[in-house]
């Protein structure tokens, strides 16, 4: 039984499609947001692609990532060439990843009894105790920003001193997640397109283009999640309902369908008690390295002491310089600690 007919939980039950298992995949039926980019690892496309989904989903393909800090020196550039890969990401709409994913399986409104419960519902609103974390003093305001050039294949992560802000490729336009105090984010939000955009330009430096528009603003609260226990007896908790993280970098939802990749792999065999305890311990380094990775990005490189300043252009001025180092960290936000194709 998958509770939730999400990203996650639909690649779970595509994934365990010839298992010799009968599959209950539920949806509570919540609204998805109007504007919600994905940013998709090539090791996410190849998920999809052995699922049979990736063709139905319209994606732009991301061939570089410039790192850069406002008003500091230090950037380094990623490149899907050094990595060995076509390309380091894709970038999608929400709607359309479930759309297509759904259009492959079959959703039902019942909670049958089962000898697994499969828990991908989401971020979960669970009593104290059963999740850790903390609330960032950041929100995020995500939208989509139409730039003269248009946006190609390039995609640019830039550390300001309040969060970071990225800018996504998409169909000739940009989806910007941008992390900042949370009254800040607010009037952001809020405020209207000549103000946004003259705020953008500051920030955003001259590499992302002229920005000429803005559509789909929303504001977003940011936290980290984790369960404490990810299996217990016949349960188990995957993606945003056992790790809820910072959007720096895009690696949550990567994280989640690899936590459903490997559990697909897990229950083929065994839907034991015994199997869940092995799969969860199976997850613990891939999850604790990507929440340590994205937590340190967002409040590490967050800030406008001189020093810290200083450290962090250091660190991004040796990534630039040395190629062994950079393959690894791009290889890593691919594939996960684990997850090597």
């Amino acid at each position: 039984m998958i509770r939730g007919a999400g990203p996650v939980g639909c690649t779970l039950a595509l994934a365990l499609r010839g298992a010799g298992l009968r599959v209950a995949l539920h949806d509570s039926g919540a609204a998805a947001p109007a504007f919600r980019p994905l940013a998709l690892s090539y090791a996410t496309r190849l998920m999809f692609e052995r699922i049979g989904v990736w063709a139905g989903i319209a994606a732009t393909p991301i061939e570089r990532i410039l790192v850069s800090q406002a008003g500091a020196f230090g950037r380094t550039r990623l490149d899907a060439h050094d990595a060995g890969v076509p390309a380091l990401g894709y970038v999608a709409e929400y709607s359309d990843v479930v759309k297509a994913l759904r259009a492959a399986v079959q959703i039902t409104a019942e909670l049958p009894q089962a000898r697994c419960i499969v828990h991908a519902e989401g971020t979960p609103a669970e009593p104290a105790g059963q999740m850790r974390g903390k609330r960032y003093g950041q929100d995020a305001v995500v939208a989509l920003v139409q730039t003269e050039p248009p946006a190609a294949h390039t995609a640019h992560e830039r550390f300001t001193e309040e969060g970071p802000l990225a800018l996504l490729p998409h169909a000739g336009r940009y989806a910007m997640v941008w992390s900042m105090r949370p009254e800040r984010a607010e009037t952001l939000a809020s405020a209207d397109q000549t103000e946004f955009l003259s705020r953008f330009a500051r920030v955003a430096g001259p590499a992302a283009g002229r920005p000429l528009a803005v559509q789909w603003r929303t504001c977003q609260p940011l936290a980290l999640k984790v369960r404490e226990t990810r299996a217990s007896g016949n349960e188990v908790y995957i993606g945003n309902a056992a790790q809820t993280l910072h959007p720096v970098a895009g690696q949550g939802l990567n994280l989640g369908l690899r936590d459903a990749w490997e559990l697909a792999a897990a229950l083929r065999t065994d839907l034991s008690p015994q199997a869940l305890e092995r799969f969860a311990a199976q997850r613990r380094l891939d999850a604790s390295a990507t929440i340590r990775m994205t937590d340190f990005l967002a409040g590490g490189f967050a800030g406008s002491n001189p020093l810290l300043r200083a450290a962090r252009g250091a660190a991004l001025t040796a990534l630039d310089v040395f190629p062994a180092p950079r393959r690894f960290f791009a290889r890593r936000m691919i594939f996960g600690a684990r997850a090597i194709p």
